[in-house]
């Protein structure tokens, strides 16, 4: 696996973005977004984004590409490697823990994804005990949610949803049903749709830069 791609602040780092792309993108996909948030200049975040390995992806015909998790089906529901998702998590979890250990506290840490990345970080969420800044799911979906949100006995988690109504990659259902079971399970949820399809669009990244300087105290 390819070491992330690290945008640090040109102040001193108070806080950190760990910022999943999705099936098929690379480590660079976001990176557009950070000089598009118009942050403070003084914002303090370390932004990372790390890169899914190369592997086969059955619904594709087995064709290699950067994948956080293989998906082996789609319908009825997606059936996905839950040995890969795990070790994908891992990853994400062990890069918290390293900004933990560099002096960046958990509650300053957010956790992003798009798509398939976004799967993931709410599977790392779900399954860490910190107090972690929040997760922006975008575009997503929580395959392994209904376990996960049952056995968490940490505090609940701050959870920005994002979402196209013109979605045909992950349909609008899919993640609405994730907002759904982490509110039902008590979590801060937020849900955003926009006219949009499966991308990021102008007035999404407007909410996503509010929600930072909110989370953050920015």
């Amino acid at each position: 696996m390819s070491q992330p791609h690290v945008i640090e602040p040109s102040t001193t780092t108070r806080h950190c973005v760990i910022w999943l792309h999705g099936l098929g993108a690379d480590r660079f996909d976001f990176v557009p977004v950070v000089d598009a948030l118009d942050l403070p200049d003084d914002h303090g975040i370390r932004f990372i984004f790390p890169q899914a390995p190369t592997r086969p992806v059955t619904i594709n015909g087995g064709f290699p590409m950067p994948s956080w998790y293989d998906i082996l089906g789609m319908a009825p529901a997606r059936a996905i490697s839950h040995e890969q998702m795990q070790e994908s998590a891992d990853t994400v979890l062990s890069l918290v823990n390293q900004q933990i250990a560099a002096g960046v506290p958990a509650e300053h840490i957010i956790l992003a994804g798009f798509s398939q990345g976004g799967a993931v970080v709410l599977h790392a969420a779900m399954q860490s005990d910190l107090t972690l800044g929040g997760v922006m799911a975008l575009s997503t979906y929580g395959p392994t949610l209904d376990t996960l949100v049952e056995g968490r006995t940490a505090r609940p988690l701050a959870v920005f949803c994002a979402h196209g109504l013109n979605d045909e990659m992950v349909k609008t259902t899919l993640g609405r049903q994730a907002h759904d079971v982490l509110e039902a399970a008590g979590h801060q949820v937020e849900w955003h749709d926009y006219p949009m399809g499966h991308e990021v669009c102008p007035a999404q990244i407007a909410d996503i830069r509010q929600w930072l300087i909110t989370r953050l105290g920015l």
